[in-house]
């Protein structure tokens, strides 16, 4: 019996120090390291730069959406270091936190602010409109023929549409594109009250879009297709195609128009802007094109040139933008 006794004494001491080793074991790998924030080369990678020593978060996407969680913030940090886990770049010692919190929090001077100031948002937002001149001049010209039969039709509208192609491309020079945007062929039909309509005729319409750049050729290709049979425009539209600048431009005016938004809200609250959070741009609209009436009935002869105004289109652009205000209890 008391054999038995002490065997099961014996046994329970050993569990008990196998325990207390392998406890020991466990809670002596669990440091508190302090240090800045900082990212690394790794895509989502952060470490503690403390001193000499650089700490690889192993967890960092727990902390990332606490606003204080950015680079450069002094931190603290409880976990343990996992000496078998391998990285990438191997930055810094990879590192499991328990724990993390930033220093302002346990009396940092260079962190924490006065105890009678506090920090808020503001959302504003921020709209510009940029005038520019436009670079491109986009014409849609037309030669329209009618005949008692269809081939009729379709051999007059050929010669006049070749001559009208000719002159267009004389007139605009090389560097502008000319090429058919349409075709037809259709019969004219008159409808009598409780009659079967009845064909009289067949019109032909060839339609070629002429683009530009030289927007001073603009009245001069009008009047040289009137001149080689051309008999319908439909229309003239100015654009931008290189509206990279003004939408840079309009870009920075609505960015400066919001940051200016909210200095403006800051002081109203007795304080300042501490940071810029956020900011996002809500919208872009390209310039609109500039239409201009179509001229439908086209002289045979020009007296004298079509006259052209080009006008200036405007490009816009909006800005939201989230801002950190510090400000002061009244």
């Amino acid at each position: 019996m008391r054999g038995t006794l002490l065997t099961k004494f014996v046994t329970t001491l050993g569990v008990l120090a196998l325990l207390t080793l392998f406890a020991g074991q466990t809670f002596a790998k669990e440091i508190t390291v302090r240090g800045r924030l900082q990212k690394t080369v790794e895509v989502g990678g952060w470490v503690i730069v403390s001193g000499n020593q650089k700490y690889l978060l192993l967890n960092a996407q727990r902390y990332q959406n606490e606003k204080w969680f950015t680079a450069a913030s002094e931190v603290e940090a409880v976990g343990e270091v996992k000496t078998d886990v391998m990285t990438t770049y191997m930055e810094g010692t990879p590192f499991e936190v328990r724990m993390l919190r930033p220093l302002a929090e346990s009396g940092s001077t260079a962190a924490i602010l006065s105890d009678s100031r506090s920090l808020t948002k503001v959302l504003v937002t921020g709209n510009s409109i940029v005038q520019a001149q436009p670079d491109t001049a986009i014409l849609n010209i037309s030669v329209v023929t009618q005949a008692r039969t269809a081939l009729e039709a379709q051999q007059q509208n050929a010669n006049k549409s070749d001559a009208v192609v000719r002159a267009v491309k004389s007139a605009a020079g090389a560097g502008a594109e000319i090429k058919t945007s349409g075709y037809s062929l259709q019969p004219q039909r008159v409808y009598k009250e409780n009659q079967p309509p009845t064909i009289t005729g067949y019109e032909a319409r060839n339609s070629v879009t002429v683009t530009l750049a030289d927007l001073t050729k603009v009245g001069a290709v009008i009047d040289a297709a009137s001149q080689a049979g051309a008999n319908d425009v439909a229309g003239i539209s100015f654009t931008l195609r290189k509206d990279r600048p003004a939408h840079d431009q309009a870009l920075a005016d609505a960015t400066r128009e919001a940051v200016s938004k909210a200095q403006v809200i800051a002081t109203a609250l007795g304080g300042r802007v501490v940071r810029i959070v956020e900011v996002q741009e809500e919208g872009f609209e390209r310039p609109r094109p500039i239409y201009t009436d179509s001229l439908q009935t086209m002289r045979a002869q020009v007296a004298a040139p079509t006259p052209i105004e080009v006008g200036t289109l405007d490009i816009t652009s909006r800005v939201q933008l989230v801002a950190e205000v510090e400000v002061g209890e009244k």
